[in-house]
């Protein structure tokens, strides 16, 4: 049967492949792409395989960040990517390539996935020709070969898959379209905050939307919410503590008023010239046949309505939410900035790029299914090759890293941020390695590491008079000091070792151990989310033995 599909279909099929490969066959050349953050990305990918081969399960602590003082960034940090690459990091891939894989994960399956989700209600050319546009999109290719974001470029894949399996839900409303959804709502959820952000609101709408053309049916409507709540619950490890302990940081002192310099112009959507530079350098250019669908869409809409056609509100809603997204990115809508502190948080203006990609992707699929029969085929095929010509020359990375598995000390000297994830008693960047991982710094003794894993350090302490300690750990909660198994009181906001902790002990010998411990809210958290995972799997059994008995 499969062999007969792949004989039917293998023009359409090689020309799939062709298509989802191209925009990343720069990456399987040797070493990884430059880019603003791909040095980055390897650090804290190797500092999150050091909590997992420590037995830490959910990364929160980035133990050889900051020059070894440690960070809290992956607390902060969207962890999906992470744990795709430390996965083929332990198959035997280096971080480089771990990495690299990551990224050809990201737009390959952001390819596939839209492809599977348009064509359910669309023709297979028109599902193809919104896939390139999806994956074609300049900003696709500042996110893979300027910016190096791993986490948006991954979780660009999880927006169609969820989608997908809303529509699927609404046509067999099973648990298996449920749970799916679920994991792929989750999965958008930890692959990128900002994404998710912008997105979630459009995924939650298009479920609304499928229960109104379902004519409010009751059974889809609560599977959908339980659906979506799951993706909340599943996600909630990361999303819950990242929301409310970011008070204990600088983020909201970092982020402040940054948005200001980084508005883009209506002229720089439509085009600017490619570069490698930061922000305000480099292209925020729509791409031009993203552009003619956003032009084309209200001609289209007028002539859904006059057809009556249902269509009509899925068109109107997202040219709505490109709409937004454009004004939000120009400086008008600095008076929204300016009130929305967490809307502050995204820095960049330029971010809702990520939803523009998506909507116009969509709305040029969309309105290729309405071009006359006759001409449909050569037109679709003439947008392709546009959408690729147009693009193709920013496939090419400007150079490589071949070295970035090793670093001195075996630690990196970036907090890998902007410093807005640094504890708000702290510096906002460390700039020297500690002279050693703990000292006395009033009165004698002698103090020594005998271990140090991510999360957990021991030391032994020798002396005959009492004496401070400086322990050089970045202090966060809740990071504790035990003497000899009980907890001590530490100082951390001393103005001479600003976010380090120190504290007192007796003129004798001691065990010294210092513990990452959760919180109440990490705790919590983390427990929902693994009650709602096994909690999935639990039923899907139970529904599975079940059914196996009944066909018995």
């Amino acid at each position: 049967m499969l062999k007969d599909f792949i004989k039917n279909n293998f023009a359409f099929l090689a020309l799939f492949v062709v298509l989802s490969v191209i925009p990343v066959f720069s990456l399987f050349s040797p070493g990884l792409p430059i880019t603003h953050d791909g040095p980055d990305h390897v650090a804290r990918i190797m500092a999150f395989y050091q909590n997992l081969t420590d037995g830490v399960l959910i990364p929160r602590w980035g133990a050889i960040l900051n020059w070894g003082y440690g960070h809290p960034i992956l607390e902060f940090l969207y962890p999906f990517p992470s744990y795709i690459a430390s996965l083929f990091h332990f198959l035997g891939f280096s971080f480089m390539d771990a990495t690299k894989i990551v990224y050809i994960l990201g737009m390959v399956l952001s390819f596939l996935f839209m492809y599977l989700w348009l064509k359910e209600f669309l023709s297979k050319s028109s599902a193809l020709l919104g896939a390139v546009l999806f994956s074609y999109a300049p900003y696709r290719f500042i996110d893979l070969y300027v910016r190096g974001d791993i986490g948006e470029n991954l979780a660009f894949a999880f927006i169609p898959l969820s989608l997908y399996f809303i529509y699927k839900l609404s046509v067999k409303k099973d648990f298996l379209n449920l749970s799916l959804g679920a994991f792929s709502i989750a999965f958008l959820i930890l692959s990128h905050n900002a994404i998710a952000l912008i997105s979630v609101p459009v995924i939650f709408l298009y479920g609304i939307y499928l229960w109104w053309r379902l004519k409010f049916d009751r059974g889809f409507i609560i599977k959908f919410l339980i659906q979506f709540g799951l993706g909340f619950t599943l996600s909630m490890f990361f999303w819950l503590p990242g929301l409310l302990e970011g008070k204990y940081t600088l983020r909201n002192i970092v982020t402040f008023g940054a948005y200001k310099t980084h508005f883009v112009k209506l002229s720089e959507l439509i085009y600017g010239p490619w570069s490698f530079g930061g922000s305000g350098v480099f292209s925020v250019q729509i791409g031009i046949i993203q552009l003619i669908s956003i032009i084309a869409s209200p001609f289209i809409a007028y002539k859904l309505y006059l057809k009556k056609d249902k269509n009509l509100s899925l068109v109107l809603g997202l040219l709505v939410f490109t709409i937004l997204s454009i004004f939000i990115m120009t400086s008008t809508s600095d008076f929204i900035w300016s009130r929305i502190i967490m809307l502050q948080n995204f820095q960049f203006p330029w971010r809702f790029l990520g939803l523009i990609v998506f909507t116009t992707a969509v709305l040029g699929a969309l309105l290729s299914e309405y071009i006359t029969k006759r001409y449909k085929p050569l037109i679709i095929s003439i947008l392709i090759i546009l959408a690729v010509m147009l693009s193709f020359r920013y496939t090419i990375a400007q150079g490589y890293y071949y070295t970035l598995d090793k670093f001195e000390n075996g630690l990196y000297k970036s907090t890998t941020d902007t410093g807005e994830s640094s504890p708000i008693w702290s510096v906002r960047f460390m700039e020297r390695f500690p002279k050693a991982p703990i000292e006395v710094i009033e009165g004698k003794g002698s103090v020594k590491e005998t271990v140090r894993k991510t999360t957990y350090r021991k030391y032994e302490f020798k002396s005959d008079v009492s004496a401070r300690i400086l322990v050089n750990i970045l202090y966060f909660p809740n990071w504790t000091i035990y003497v000899d198994g009980k907890k001590q009181v530490t100082q951390f906001q001393d103005p001479n070792y600003r976010g380090l902790m120190t504290f007192i002990v007796t003129g004798r010998p001691h065990l010294i151990e210092a513990k990452y411990e959760n919180t109440k809210l990490r705790t919590i958290s983390d427990v929902v989310s693994l009650g709602s995972l096994v909690g999935i799997f639990a039923f899907g059994i139970f529904r599975f033995t079940k059914a196996k008995t009944h066909r018995l």
